[in-house]
C-alpha cells in the first residue's frame, strides 16, 4: 500500500503534466507514482488501488504513457497479468527533440510567406517565432550533449547512481 506522501507526489506530477503538457491528470498521476512506487513494476489492479482509480482509467493512462515511451508493460513467464513500470523515455531528459522546433520554424515560415507583402510590424510575431524555433533547434542537441557529459561525471563521482544501480 502506498504512503500518503507517494500519492500526494503522484497528484502533483499529474497536475504538472496536465498543465504543462496537456496530459489527462490520471496519466500524469500514474507517471509520478511509477517513479516512487515499490516494487517499481505493478499490475493494473495494484496501480488502481494505490491511485484510487478505476481499472479502465489506469489502462487508458498506461496506453497513453506507452505511446510516449514513458511506461512499459512486461509479463514474466507463467504470469497472467502485465506489470507496468517506467519506460526508457520516462528516465530520459524530456523536450530535447530539436525536430519539433524545426517543424515549428517551417510552419511559422509558411505563415511569414502569407504575410510577404505585410509591413514589418505585422510580420514581427511570426519572424520572432521562426528565430526562436531555429535557435532552440540549434541549441538543444548541444545542451543534451552537455547534460550527458555532466550526468556521466556525476555517475563517475558516485553522486548519481548509474542505470543498473
Amino acid at each position: 500500500m502506498p504512503h500518503d506522501a507517494q500519492v500526494l507526489f503522484a497528484d502533483h506530477v499529474g497536475r504538472f503534466y496536465a498543465r504543462r503538457h496537456g496530459f489527462p491528470p490520471m496519466a500524469g498521476r500514474l507517471l509520478g507514482y511509477l517513479f516512487v512506487c515499490d516494487p517499481p513494476q505493478q499490475t493494473i489492479d495494484e496501480l488502481g488501488e494505490a491511485l484510487l482509480a478505476s481499472r479502465s482509467a489506469v489502462t487508458g493512462a498506461v496506453k497513453l504513457l506507452e505511446g510516449h515511451g514513458m511506461a512499459r508493460r512486461t509479463r514474466a513467464a507463467g504470469e497472467r497479468v502485465d506489470r507496468v513500470g517506467l519506460g526508457p523515455v520516462g528516465r530520459q531528459p524530456q523536450n530535447f527533440d530539436a525536430t519539433a522546433h524545426r517543424e515549428h520554424a517551417a510552419l511559422f515560415r509558411e505563415g511569414l510567406a502569407l504575410l510577404a507583402d505585410a509591413p514589418p510590424r505585422r510580420r514581427a510575431p511570426l519572424a520572432e517565432m521562426v528565430a526562436l524555433a531555429d535557435f532552440l533547434a540549434d541549441r538543444l542537441p548541444v545542451l543534451l550533449e552537455e547534460w550527458h557529459a555532466h550526468r556521466d561525471a556525476l555517475r563517475a563521482s558516485g553522486d548519481l547512481p548509474g542505470p543498473g544501480d
